[in-house]
């Protein structure tokens, strides 16, 4: 990093603890960019550049009353209404099998075991493995795609 951009971060950290001594609340990029007289994207990349991480329980904004964190505005892409309902039914069907099929599909898809390691585990063949695999899938699908 350069001592220019260090410079400069250094100076928005002061101008930060200086605006929030003035009005008692954290104060935001913009605030910290506007009594700089800079951009809010060159203040962001110097204190970016120096280090200034955040934590996601840090207040965005705060009052009195309310108090928004850097955690209230994630969202996870990856989970949408049809994959928590999927969720929900694949664990329901999970709990409709018996105590060895859901071992059995747990350490081969949860746990990531091969055939033949759960089969030295539970104390079976591969081939019967394979076998309360297959039947235990079976009922799953049943399970979960019944209408």
């Amino acid at each position: 990093v350069s001592r220019g951009i260090r410079d400069l971060a250094y100076r928005a950290l002061l101008t930060r603890e200086e605006l929030e001594r003035e009005s008692g609340r954290e104060a935001t990029v913009d605030s910290i960019a506007e009594r700089m007289n800079l951009p809010v994207f060159n203040v962001l990349y110097c204190l970016d550049a120096i280090g200034d991480h955040v934590s996601l329980s840090d207040n965005v904004y705060s009052d009195e009353e309310d108090a928004v964190t850097y955690a209230d505005h994630l969202a996870d892409q990856k989970v949408t209404e049809e994959s928590w309902t999927d969720n929900i039914n694949l664990r329901d069907a999970l709990d409709e099998l018996d105590e060895k099929e859901r071992s059995i599909v747990v350490k081969r898809y949860f746990e990531g075991k091969t055939q033949t390691e759960v089969s030295r585990e539970v104390g079976l063949s591969q081939a019967q493995v394979s076998r309360l695999e297959s039947n235990a899938i079976g009922h799953m699908r049943t399970s979960m795609y019944a209408e």
